[in-house]
């Protein structure tokens, strides 16, 4: 019976994935910390997360092993961090590492000095490599301590500077115009792959903030081509491997530039997000395949993710049997054996080889042709098709679901779960499933119940315990989410409890150096730097989110102290937006609402609720609205409309200024302005 560390008292199923290494893990804690000063001992902290491949490559090849653990126990504090639950830390040492002129990822292993600061680092080694390596910073920190104390210090130095020193920012008043937009949109489409969609690039990451500035602009500008390549990039994701054809629900990432080879993990950021896109794209097009990815993705988040309080888990993880994507990829022998006279279109359909199209015989579902080809090739209708094809993947879940299933991070994360809900929401919009609207209502529910007392926000729940401080993501996008959710039920405890949310943001988090927001609350524990998160990148950075809330509730509650810092916020950083648009995607959509601008649109009357819905399926971008049967003062921007006796009335105004009130959706969007 092997011995647990003192990992085995953590929540964290990371954590508890280590509690039975070899090694003396510790968490990130007071006492911790404290015994690398008293011992004089480096710290070796290594952060990864649950549903990582090389983390657990990693975890067998060294932590397990006698002889590195012995290494590691004598000369090193060792302490070991889920991501997930801090990522302000990660936030940190990823930079640290990235600083010394390494490629970051993870697992992440950096040493520091008992001060915490950072002296070297990296991601994935070899056993043998890490143990040698073990050895040198021994060596190292014994006879030349004062070398590593250098450059810990230049290290420590680097990652405090201010972002306005780091990036270039400055303080200039925001002046919008629409060369800026058109550029930024023209520079991030020259990155363009034409074969496959998205970005030419591999590794390729599903990007939603890049595609929902796209489409926005797409909307804005009437540029069908602009639609038609994010549309495209979408089918392509939706068609590819990094989509789980038989169960729902997206991969991370694929290794490759086709979207076809993932590492299986699925993660619940992702598909909230992804849900928000196949939502709008669905919107767009009205292509019954972007439906499909919806329905699918949504079944597998009440099949896998959903726990009975209405909380969403955080991950899947890519392996199974110690095997990574074991759980999704089949054999064609197995597959003919199931299908019978089905297999051949199926396997024409999904690229199926005898051989395997992957490694070792198997097969990744990977769909290149389109369902009409395959129905017109075949002699079936599409309709005969889709019905077959439903049969063949419930066939398919059946027999999956007695594999050895892959593990499940089950704690609760409130940003990844507010992003969720906001992709519920926005199914909601585009399919009209009460469904959607439950789901998305019980997790806000959730989050407003179990994470959110006494005005303080919580990042993690598990096992009925809310912990860990909230960080600026989690507050972001929270946010947002109870804005999306007042736009659908119209109950205004909603918008309420977003802008009391922002109120504590405001205090904790704000930089009274610069108008810009930490990522971290730097009153609650003192860390070797104070974060701000820029960039948008898989999750769109915590800073333009916020600009972006504090644009909307400034509109809903004519709040001019919101509408200042949010305009100096986008001001701060307006000269990266067209340096890097494909990294400030998010602030280029906030830069978008800024400059038309946004229109601003009460909707009145018996049948107000329908007509909000009927607006939002139109998918312009740059509007808040509000719905009432009845007069109303909450919020300021539905106090004084009048109420017509039947049908509904829209009020759409700019800055506190109405234009002529009109009785239909198609007369409101032509009052609403759109780029030159």
């Amino acid at each position: 019976m092997k011995n647990a560390n003192r990992l085995i008292h953590s929540k964290s199923p990371y954590l508890l994935q280590h509690a039975y290494n070899p090694v003396d893990w510790q968490e990130w804690n007071e006492d911790a910390l404290q015994q690398a000063v008293s011992q004089n001992k480096p710290i070796l902290v290594s952060i990864g997360y649950s549903a990582c491949h090389w983390c657990h490559v990693m975890e067998k090849e060294s932590f397990e092993d006698e002889a590195t653990a012995k290494l590691m126990n004598e000369h090193f504090v060792c302490i070991k961090i889920d991501r997930e639950e801090r990522p302000d830390l990660d936030n940190i040492y990823m930079d640290a590492v990235q600083a010394m002129g390494l490629n970051g990822g993870w697992p992440l292993n950096v040493f520091l000095l008992p001060n915490q600061k950072p002296f070297y680092g990296g991601t994935y080694f070899p056993n043998k490599n890490f143990k040698a390596l073990l050895k040198n910073i021994t060596q190292a920190f014994d006879e030349h301590y004062d070398k590593l104390a250098e450059s810990a210090d230049g290290f420590g130095e680097t990652l405090s500077r201010l972002e306005k020193d780091k990036y270039g920012l400055s303080d200039e008043t925001i002046q919008t115009t629409d060369e800026v937009i058109h550029k930024a949109a023209e520079e991030i489409l020259k990155q363009f792959d034409g074969q496959w969609g998205g970005l030419s690039r591999s590794p390729k990451f599903p990007m939603p903030a890049i595609w929902e500035f796209l489409l926005s602009y797409s909307r804005l500008s009437d540029n069908l081509e602009v639609r038609d390549q994010v549309l495209f990039t979408l089918k392509k994701i939706g068609m590819g491997g990094i989509y789980d054809h038989v169960g729902g629900g997206f991969a991370r990432y694929s290794v490759d530039a086709e979207w076809f080879a993932p590492h299986f993990e699925k993660m619940l950021y992702d598909n909230g997000q992804l849900l928000s896109m196949y939502a709008k794209a669905y919107q767009a097009s009205d292509d019954s395949f972007f439906l499909e990815k919806i329905c699918e993705t949504i079944a597998w988040l009440k099949n896998d993710m959903l726990q009975p309080e209405g909380g969403f888990n955080a991950a899947i993880d890519a392996d199974s049997e110690g095997v990574e994507g074991k759980f999704y990829t089949w054999k064609a022998n197995d597959l003919e054996d199931m299908l019978g006279e089905d297999f051949e279109w199926f396997k024409d359909l999904y690229n199926i080889k005898d051989a395997g199209n992957w490694e070792e015989g198997t097969n990744i579902l990977f769909q290149t042709q389109e369902y009409d080809q395959i129905s017109q090739k075949y002699g079936f209708t599409e309709t005969d098709l889709h019905t077959k094809l439903k049969g063949i993947k419930h066939k398919l879940f059946t027999h999956r679901q007695n594999r050895v299933k892959p593990g499940l991070d089950d704690k609760i994360l409130t940003g990844w779960n507010a992003l969720t809900i906001t992709g519920l929401v926005d199914c909601y919009f585009a399919c009209g499933k009460e469904e959607y609207r439950n789901l998305a209502l019980n997790a806000a529910n959730f989050i407003a119940d179990k994470l959110y007392t006494d005005k303080k926000l919580y990042r993690v729940y598990k096992e009925g315990t809310a912990y860990n401080s909230a960080f600026l993501e989690d507050y972001a996008t929270t946010i947002e989410a109870n804005i999306k959710v007042y736009q659908m039920t119209g109950d205004i405890k909603w918008i309420e409890l977003s802008r009391e949310m922002t109120a504590v943001v405001m205090d904790e988090f704000l930089d009274q150096k610069e108008p810009l927001f930490f990522f971290n609350n730097p009153k609650s524990e003192k860390l070797i730097a104070n974060k701000k998160e820029l960039f948008d990148n898989v999750i769109p950075s915590s800073n333009s989110k916020m600009a972006r809330n504090l644009h909307f509730l400034g509109l809903y509650y004519y709040n001019e102290e919101y509408l200042d810092l949010s305009k100096k916020m986008l001001g701060m950083v307006q000269k990266l937006i067209l340096s890097d648009p494909a990294f400030m995607a998010h602030w280029a959509q906030h830069y978008m609402e800024m400059h038309l601008p946004t229109g601003e649109i009460a909707i009145m009357g018996p049948s107000a609720k329908k007509q909000a819905e009927r607006l939002v399926k139109s998918l312009h971008p740059n509007v808040v609205f509000s719905f009432s049967k009845v007069e109303s003062s909450t919020p300021p921007l539905l106090e004084g409309k009048t109420v017509p006796e039947t049908g509904s009335r829209f009020y759409v105004c700019f800055n506190k200024t109405c234009k002529q009130p009109v009785e239909t959706v198609e007369e409101a969007l032509k009052q609403l302005p759109k780029l030159n």
